[in-house]
């Protein structure tokens, strides 16, 4: 499945770098696994709900989660995984 990287997650996943470089092992991990099977159990990926609804999170490490959305492209018809972003627990929640 095709991640598609948002300015904001782009971001996010900056930020995360400088304060915490070793988590993004963590997060360049998380991604591969999502990018091969959205749902592998070493995710953890669940649903949102309130404000966060349609959306699911999946874990990445500790305390680091990322935040995304299955969307289908209007041009080939495609499910795709567009990320929102990441950070931990209580910044993304």
């Amino acid at each position: 499945m095709k991640l598609v990287w948002t300015s904001r997650f782009t971001r996010a996943v900056r930020r995360l770098a400088r304060r915490q470089p070793t988590v993004l092992d963590d997060v360049e991990s998380a991604l591969h696994r999502l990018e091969s099977d959205p749902f592998h159990p070493s995710l953890r990926a669940h649903k949102l709900k309130g404000n966060l609804r349609g959306c699911w999170a999946c874990s990445s490490g500790h305390d680091c989660r990322l935040i995304f959305e299955f969307v289908k492209n209007p041009q080939n018809g495609k499910t795709e995984v567009l990320l929102h972003t990441a950070g931990s627990h209580d910044e993304v929640y």
